[in-house]
């Protein structure tokens, strides 16, 4: 979900509580949706939260308590009124952020990750990027030269093999020896 400012069009400060009021509503709206989610998994047959079809509208709601966290975060004329809503204040609410983001982070499709612009250079850093231009075959194992080379390296240092015994010839059927 887009960050949207059409709430916040700087007609006064009660636009902007807003956010502070839809943050403390989604946080409470994710607590039980979890909880529910849950129960649903234990009664499917106690399956993984991960596997369960709506699992994507969990992430989306992540990612909305996110970016509703960072905008209250980002102006603060908006602190005061977190000290009054929220129990903890702007501390609790920096630390319930953080865990959000941390759990949408690590469950987030590679669809919501790719919004990081160095993502790709970190997954590359992280997997220990090869050069590929030169051959393409680089890292997935032997190249068939290799493999080539390997196999008769391994024939030339074998001893000859023992010719096998040769057995008689089968006679026909209809003849005697």
């Amino acid at each position: 979900m887009e960050q949207s400012n059409s709430f916040s069009s700087g007609k006064g400060r009660n636009d902007d509580l807003w956010y502070v009021d839809n943050y403390i509503l989604l946080k409470d709206y994710y607590d039980r949706t979890i909880s529910r989610v849950a129960a649903r998994c234990v009664r499917k047959g106690n399956i993984a939260m991960e596997e369960y079809e709506h699992y994507g509208y969990i992430l989306d709601l992540l990612e909305e308590i996110s970016e509703t966290g960072e905008y209250i975060l980002s102006h603060q004329q908006l602190y005061p009124y977190v000290e009054k809503k929220m129990a903890g204040g702007i501390n609790a609410l920096k630390k319930n952020l953080s865990e959000f983001k941390t759990e949408l982070q690590n469950n987030a499709s590679p669809d919501m990750i790719k919004q990081d612009k160095d993502e790709l250079k970190k997954f590359k850093e992280a997997l220990g990027a090869q050069d590929k231009s030169v051959d393409p075959t680089v890292g997935a194992g032997m190249s068939m030269d290799q493999v080539v080379e390997k196999l008769l390296h391994k024939s030339e240092n074998q001893p000859a093999a023992a010719p096998a015994p040769q057995r008689p010839a089968p006679t026909p059927q209809g003849t005697k020896q």
